[in-house]
């Protein structure tokens, strides 16, 4: 049981990856770790999880409409459909 402790603990280590933002987004960064009262690398950590979630988020709708275009046997719903994968394929 040691043994599973330790290599847990040695999985959630956190890594020090260094990133440079533009002054536009260290500025703002920096402005809501001040309103949050929280460190910048908090925020931007945040920031990040929030993002790769949205991501997440956005495939798992893809797949939700390309199912439900799969499996729609009316025309005007699926070239709605197919107008939305577009979108979120190739933007506006």
């Amino acid at each position: 049981m040691m043994v599973y402790h330790t290599a847990m603990t040695r999985l959630d280590r956190a890594i020090r990856q260094s990133v440079s933002l533009p002054p536009h987004i260290a500025k703002r960064v920096r402005s809501i770790a001040k309103a949050r009262k929280t460190s910048a690398n908090r925020v931007v950590v945040d920031l990040i999880e929030a993002g790769i979630q949205a991501k997440e988020a956005e495939k798992q709708r893809f797949f939700s409409l390309a199912n439900q275009l799969t499996d729609s046997d009316d025309p005007a719903e699926r070239q709605q459909i197919k107008e939305e994968l577009a979108r979120m394929t190739f933007g506006d």
